[in-house]
């Protein structure tokens, strides 16, 4: 037979055949072209024993190398590395100081399939580091584009009207916070005489919404932030763009945990604010109480003799709202040097709410915080043309021709929707604009993909690696979105995760579906149902579709998606070594053996590697193990043993003999924000 076909059918170049066939027993020259006929079948099983021995010699080599890093982690010796909250592949090999070929390996061992640019979170790269020998470290990353840009930009802003001579008062902007359930919204409603929690799911407030009352002939605008510990990341921005904040405590619940959160957003926002100690019309209202526990987080009230002002209301009664307005025209009265605008500059704004409406197209909530929009006004956002302004609403559905300073609008006109708490702004120029393009992802905020996509594997398949379960997301609105997505990745577990394979705005589309299907994602549909036949498309090709209007039952039917995903641990441990002494005689799928333990021990059910110098050249199982003539459970460092293997591979006298064990360990689950 040519050499060349025969190469050709064990699936390997020409020459290194040829050259490792000496090596294997067989006399054929370095120029032969032909190999005798009575040769090719024991040269191709000599060939597939080569190949297994190579493979079982860089199993060795990886399940020790694996086994020492992990150790040196264990023991806090590995070297550590600093890596941001998200990070892209490339620069998390360059952090590691790695070939970007053997992160991305051991990322597919994970089941991520990620490419060079695509990013992965802090949790999925300590696990990916740890497998490499790296003790990973949260480096504390800036403030996100959005939140950076919005920031500097508003700073700006500001800085340029204290040196102008143009500065008007303007309507304080007052956001409203507090605990789920304490009252937030039914305040809101009393004072704009108008009945939004009825019309909320679970009586929760499910997207920012910002609003305009008069008190005194003074204007006030509100912004109400949800209540739900899934809306954190909305509630902090809402107090990016306020002036006073309303913190609502609940007399007969008292001090709770958003109320905590939210004191601390308040803080760090540096806000000046009123505590509005609602409900006290229910019996088991404590306001003493509450002020008691205010003063222990450092919010001693007025009458205790502190600086805190607090009201008490009931909003369901209409007790003291007048009273609650009162003091914040006093508060804003304090700050009025602050709460100032230049109303002739060009527009400035952050976007309160963004979506895509099925009639109108994009469109979004302006709070305009310096100038005044007009109509037919170029919009800006980061430097990006966004449209013009084609139509402008105020907060109760009324057309406007412009908004000043502290008035929220709703805009019609724009090419895309922006992302909540993107700086608006009416350049000078609008020759200046970059066009917008489809694929600006952080730019138009809408149907970005996910970073990664993988599906979700099987348990016995990823054992000991990181499984996750695809979910694609649609919601009504991009706040609500940003809420789902961001409560998702409070799911920190090293065992377990959420991979979004996909999410947008409106309702479920077959197009949706078919990608759900591909990545084998479950459709989550906040506040949107499926769209023409894409639930019968659902239900004909198996792709889970599951409608939600509240926002931790999604949460929660999440988690006990991801409990019985949840994989066994594959630990690899080392029992001992030993040489082979002689050998007795061969049995059925086996050999009995005599051998002498060197260190450890040897225990029946181990898996032995056989080693032939520094080669492997098989592996097998420990069946039995007897010393003297009686069958013992295991033989130590030092003693002699009779020993049954189990497998293929013919042992030798002076052969190295390695007992190890490689289990699968349960895990339990413990998600961070599961109930």
């Amino acid at each position: 037979m040519n050499i060349s076909e025969l190469a050709r059918r064990l699936r390997v170049p020409t020459e290194e055949l040829r050259s490792k066939l000496p090596e294997l027993g067989f006399d054929i020259g370095s120029k032969a072209l032909k190999v005798p006929d009575k040769d090719v079948g024991k040269i191709q099983r000599a060939w597939q024993e080569y190949k297994k021995r190579q493979y079982l010699q860089k199993k060795m080599e990886e399940q020790k190398d694996r086994a020492n890093r992990k150790a040196q982690v264990l023991a806090g010796d590995a070297p550590r590395v600093r890596i941001p909250p998200t990070v892209s592949v490339r620069d998390f090999a360059a952090s590691l100081d790695l070939p970007v070929a053997k992160v991305m390996q051991e990322l597919m061992r994970s089941g991520i399939l990620a490419s060079l640019n695509e990013r992965i979170d802090f949790e999925t790269a300590t696990i990916i580091a740890e497998d490499l020998g790296f003790i990973a470290e949260l480096q504390e990353e800036r403030a996100d584009d959005v939140t950076e840009v919005a920031t500097d930009r508003l700073t700006q802003v500001r800085e340029e009207e204290k040196t102008s001579t143009d500065t008007v008062a303007r309507a304080p902007v007052i956001v409203v916070m507090g605990h789920v359930d304490h009252g937030k919204t039914s305040l809101l409603d009393v004072i704009r005489k108008s009945n939004v929690v009825e019309g909320e799911a679970g009586g929760i407030t499910q997207h920012i919404g910002a609003y305009q009352v008069v008190r005194k002939d003074r204007a006030l605008t509100f912004i109400d932030t949800p209540g739900h510990e899934a809306f954190t990341v909305m509630r902090s921005r809402g107090a990016k763009v306020a002036d006073i904040a309303i913190l609502v405590v609940a007399a007969d619940d008292g001090v709770q945990p958003q109320t905590k959160e939210a004191i601390n957003i308040i803080k760090a926002a540096k806000l000046p604010f009123v505590v509005a100690i609602n409900k006290i019309d229910k019996e088991g209202a404590n306001i003493e109480l509450v002020k008691t526990k205010l003063a222990e987080l450092d919010l001693v009230p007025e009458d205790w003799g502190g600086k805190t002002i607090c009201v008490p209301i009931s909003a369901k009664k209409n007790q003291n709202i007048d009273g609650l307005l009162d003091v914040l025209l006093l508060v804003a009265d304090m700050e009025k040097e602050h709460i100032v605008a230049d109303p002739h500059r060009p527009a400035v704004g952050t976007i309160i709410e963004s979506r895509v409406d099925k009639g109108e197209g994009a469109v979004a909530t302006i709070l305009v915080q310096a100038g005044t929009l007009k109509l037919q006004d170029v919009i800006g956002v980061r430097g990006v043309n966004y449209g013009r302004v084609r139509a402008m609403r105020a907060f109760d559905g009324s057309t406007i021709q412009e908004a000043g300073p502290s008035t929220p609008v709703k805009i019609l006109g724009l090419k895309a929707a922006p992302s909540v708490g993107d700086v608006l702004e009416v350049p000078v120029d609008a020759s200046t604009l970059e066009p917008l393009r489809a694929q600006a992802s952080r730019k138009t905020g809408v149907e970005e993909i996910s970073t990664t996509s993988t599906a979700a594997k099987k348990e016995e398949d990823t054992a000991g690696e990181k499984v996750f379960l695809n979910v694609l997301v649609k919601a009504d609105v991009l706040g609500s979105l940003e809420a789902v997505i961001g409560m998702l990745q409070k799911v920190n577990n090293p065992h377990v995760g959420v991979q979004i394979v996909g999410k947008g705005l409106g309702n479920v589309t077959d197009a949706d579906v078919l990608r759900a299907e591909a990545a084998k994602a479950v459709v989550l549909a906040f506040n949107v149902k499926p769209a023409g036949v894409a639930a019968q498309m659902a239900r004909d090709k198996g792709v889970p579709l599951e409608e939600y209007s509240i926002i931790y039952k999604l949460f929660e039917n999440v988690v006990e998606r991801l409990k019985k995903l949840i994989p066994s641990e594959k630990v690899y441990t080392e029992l001992g070594a030993g040489e082979v002494l002689a050998v007795f005689k061969k049995i059925e799928k086996g050999m009995i053996i005599g051998a002498k333990v060197k260190k450890g021990k040897f225990i029946p059910g181990a898996t032995l590697r056989i080693l032939r110098g520094d080669q492997v050249v098989g592996e097998g199982r420990i069946e039995a193990l007897q010393s003297g003539k009686t069958s013992v459970k295991d033989v130590l460092a030092g003693q002699d043993c009779g020993l049954s293997f189990q497998g293929k591979t013919k042992i030798e006298v002076g052969d190295t003999l390695e007992a190890y064990h490689e289990e699968l360990q349960a895990r339990t689950l413990v998600v961070e924000g599961a109930k």
